[in-house]
């Protein structure tokens, strides 16, 4: 693992260091009313309603529904139930990837990862494997040990090839490249997805990106003291 430069060394300190301080900011100017929430995505329905003579619209969104997989400790976890009550950030990875995968998992274990070490109730990490037939149980959890992954609010999740492709595609609106052939999944993407407690998507983020990643964190904090939308 390459070590990283002076740009990325600053920027992960700023995330590591700085972010509870970050909180605390975020909070008091969130009383002023002079806060950008993080928006949502992925619109469902937009109702048109009538209020003192004057039109308004409703804008609905849709929740991403639940999947169940298998972590890198071979518990069978759902990301909905097992999870409740926290936020998600989703990573897209295959462990035999020799380009960008390496990179964007050791990204979110130097810029979130350890950012979030005090406040591990706020997010869980989630990295779901596109090529489940060899990402095993074992090569899984070497993995994960590779970037000293806690288990605990870090998950390397394994399962059914087509339920994860549906949920990839169809609940987080993910656009996988592919080269090779059906029998050589070589699928790619840099985007991190966020997705809060209530499974509304809050954000895609390039993985990349440091400026991204620290865009990630600030999101990350903003959500955490955000009140429960309203269905």
């Amino acid at each position: 693992m390459k070590t990283p430069n002076n740009k990325k060394f600053l920027i992960a300190i700023t995330v590591a260091i700085v972010l509870p301080f970050s909180f605390y900011i975020i909070a008091k100017v969130k009383k002023k009313d002079h806060l950008n929430m993080p928006k949502y995505y992925g619109i469902s329905t937009i109702d048109s309603f009538t209020i003192d003579g004057k039109q308004r619209l409703d804008t609905n969104y849709k929740t991403v529904a639940d999947i169940v997989l298998t972590n890198q400790m071979g518990d069978t976890v759902s990301l909905n139930n097992d999870l409740q009550g926290k936020m998600l950030l989703v990573e897209v990875f295959f462990t035999n990837c020799s380009s960008i995968c390496p990179i964007l998992t050791n990204n979110i274990s130097y810029f979130l990862h350890k950012a979030f070490k005090k406040n591990d109730t706020t997010v869980h990490f989630v990295s779901i494997s596109i090529d489940p037939a060899k990402d095993s149980l074992p090569v899984l959890k070497a993995y994960a040990q590779k970037y000293k992954a806690n288990p605990d609010h870090w998950w390397f999740l394994t399962g059914d090839r087509s339920l994860i492709h549906h949920y990839l595609y169809q609940e987080l609106k993910l656009m996988l490249k592919q080269s090779g052939n059906d029998t050589e999944i070589l699928e790619h993407t840099p985007t991190l997805v966020l997705i809060d407690k209530d499974r509304y998507i809050r954000g895609y983020y390039n993985g990349l990106d440091t400026l991204d990643l620290k865009k990630c964190a600030d999101d990350i904090g903003l959500i955490s003291m955000q009140k429960r939308r309203k269905k």
